[in-house]
């Protein structure tokens, strides 16, 4: 009979423990915030993955100096070597 009534005791106990109690006393969907107060769990945050976007390629082309034959490019003109 004492068996029985310690395993009862011990079922008890287990069961009692609920989502409040592991929610720190606030209930469920309640958390202790950071001065004690009670407030509400945060919703799940969803991150959206960014848009792909192509862009075409940069293409940097040194501007051409072309210069008669004879001559090569100084001091921004072509001059006589």
């Amino acid at each position: 009979m004492k068996y029985l009534f310690a395993a009862i005791l011990a079922l008890g106990t287990v069961a009692s423990f609920s989502a409040a109690e592991a929610a720190q006393g606030c209930g469920p969907g309640w958390a202790r915030g950071p001065y004690g107060k009670c407030r509400p769990i945060g919703r799940a945050v969803v991150v959206r993955p960014a848009p792909v976007v192509v862009a075409p390629p940069v293409v940097v082309v040194r501007p051409g100096r072309v210069c008669p034959y004879g001559t090569v490019w100084r001091y921004g003109r072509c001059r006589a070597y």
